[in-house]
């Protein structure tokens, strides 16, 4: 029998040769993948920061115009609250001019004969008589008119002394009178809803 040899040796290193190849062209392939995922992932976020820049822009832009909104809100109430006042102050000089009238009539009404005023001073609702009568009886019939009428309240004679004049004897005389608050007598609705 005759044996037969084989040499296996070109075979392994064939085998060896081929197997580096496919791991090289496997590496080769995995950095190509590695880079291909690199890139796309790169892409992505790239797209997703520009997209972020994008909305944070328009952001600021609109939180800009929400704060020129503000501002010119904060005008509007400013100048809202200026009319206000000067409405408020209208409406009082309106009141008082109303009242200065009606105050002077009624003490024409009440000034009693022989009491003569040299001087009327209001301030806020307080108000300041000085003058002159020709008795001291006659300033008290002043203050007793001053009580029963229907704007003045709490006559108070300051001071009361007597003065020469032509040869005749005078009172003159300081007083301090309040002017009556209005009290409305009307129910207010949330108080008549309750009943």
């Amino acid at each position: 029998m005759s044996t037969v040899r084989l040499n296996l040796l070109p075979h392994r290193e064939q085998r060896r040769v081929r197997l580096r190849r496919q791991f090289w062209v496997f590496v080769a392939g995995s950095l190509a993948l590695a880079l291909l995922v690199a890139v796309t992932v790169h892409g992505v976020l790239d797209t997703m920061i520009d997209k972020q820049a994008a909305r944070n822009a328009f952001l600021k832009a609109e939180v800009a115009r929400v704060d020129k909104q503000i501002e010119a809100v904060k005008r509007m109430r400013e100048d809202i609250d200026a009319l206000v006042a000067r409405k408020k102050i209208i409406e009082a000089l309106q009141t008082d001019r109303g009242q200065s009238v009606a105050l002077l009539d009624e003490l024409v009404r009440r000034m009693p004969e022989g009491v003569y005023l040299r001087s009327v001073r209001q301030e806020g609702r307080r108000v300041s008589l000085v003058g002159v009568a020709q008795t001291n009886a006659r300033i008290s019939s002043l203050m007793r008119n001053l009580e029963d009428s229907g704007i003045f309240e709490n006559p108070v004679l300051v001071e009361a002394k007597t003065i020469e004049r032509a040869d005749r004897r005078l009172a003159e005389f300081s007083m301090i009178t309040s002017l009556r608050v209005e009290r409305s007598t009307a129910t207010p609705p949330a108080a008549a809803s309750k009943g």
